[in-house]
């Protein structure tokens, strides 16, 4: 799911393979992998004119459900400490 997150995030804007490669940490093979996961789920859309993966809606509310879950269940001292950082 951190994965999966990783690349929505940077996917959010628009991002070709490369830039998705290197902002989530992920060899060729795995970025492939995800990139698949992620569209077969509807999370993701490759717009072939623009040549880049956009987050879709789907993919926008997950990440934002997913930062709000890791938020609730971090301690309020590690919360302001990654704020301060």
């Amino acid at each position: 799911m951190d994965i999966a997150a990783d690349v929505l995030e940077v996917a959010q804007g628009g991002a070709i393979k490369t830039r998705i490669m290197y902002k989530a940490f992920l060899s060729f093979p795995q970025l492939k992998e995800y990139l698949e996961l992620l569209q077969d789920g509807g999370l993701l859309d490759y717009v072939a004119e623009e040549k880049e993966y956009h987050a879709t809606e789907r993919g926008k509310r997950f990440l934002k459900m997913y930062k709000e879950v890791g938020q609730a269940i971090l301690p309020a001292g590690i919360r302001k400490k990654k704020t301060l950082a």
